[in-house]
């Protein structure tokens, strides 16, 4: 497997303001009215990122699944620089161009992906998930392992259990209980997808553990070349 070296992206934005014009303009584009892919079938691909804030370095794994086996079909990795600071509601600007270039660098279709983090659950709206299925064109959707500042009343022990997400009076995603007595995740649409259609997707994903598989193999792969990147 190789290792992409990403670039930041020429005219990419460096302050708040720029990022949350760039958010307002994408946002328009989210497409929120298909179901998207059946679970258990085609592939699914998990992306995560890894970051070394000391070197100014950030690595991101896509790891492909089948999503009937959850077998990897393939694997691949970017690493670059951070490309904007850390500010809370603004993180996929840190992640995007290394999330992107490790998605391009895959030798197999990725299907459906899926995003540790945000979609709809964000206070903007559009969280990871949802930017990257915009520049993507993919169904994505974003499973994130805390409630951000949403509010959701907990879901019965049992697998599969669920409940809301809530801004206010609106549903922005759902915790789903993925195993019986653990914490819950946090599942929102990101792009072509529907909530029912992302919730079912995880609960195949996750067969064994709280988080998705998809999840579970792009942390460890990401982490590993961060790793390789800041001590190789």
């Amino acid at each position: 497997m190789t290792t992409t070296t990403v670039r930041i992206p020429e005219g990419w934005p460096t302050t708040e303001e720029q990022a949350r014009a760039v958010q307002d303009e994408l946002r328009r584009r989210v497409v929120l009215d298909e179901p998207g892919p059946p679970p258990g079938t085609g592939h699914v691909t998990g992306v995560d990122v890894a970051y070394d804030d000391e070197r100014d370095v950030v690595a991101a794994a896509a790891v492909v699944l089948d999503a009937a086996t959850l077998d990897v079909v393939a694997e691949a990795t970017a690493v670059g620089r951070i490309s904007f600071p850390y500010v809370p509601g603004l993180l996929a600007f840190r992640e995007i161009p290394t999330v992107l270039a490790a998605l391009d660098a895959l030798p197999s279709p990725p299907g459906l992906v899926v995003c540790d983090g945000y979609g709809l659950a964000h206070p903007r709206r559009f969280g990871l998930a949802s930017h990257l299925g915009v520049l993507t064109g993919l169904p994505t959707i974003g499973v994130a392992k805390n409630p951000f500042t949403f509010t959701h009343a907990d879901p019965a022990p049992a697998r599969g259990s669920s409940s809301p997400l809530l801004a206010g009076d609106e549903e922005v995603g759902r915790a789903l209980r993925t195993q019986e007595g653990i914490k819950p995740v946090y599942v929102s649409v990101g792009h072509r997808v529907d909530l029912d259609t992302a919730c079912a997707h995880v609960l195949r994903l996750s067969p064994r553990y709280r988080l998705p598989e998809s999840t579970r193999h792009a942390d460890v792969l990401c982490r590993r070349a961060l790793r390789e990147a800041t001590t190789g």
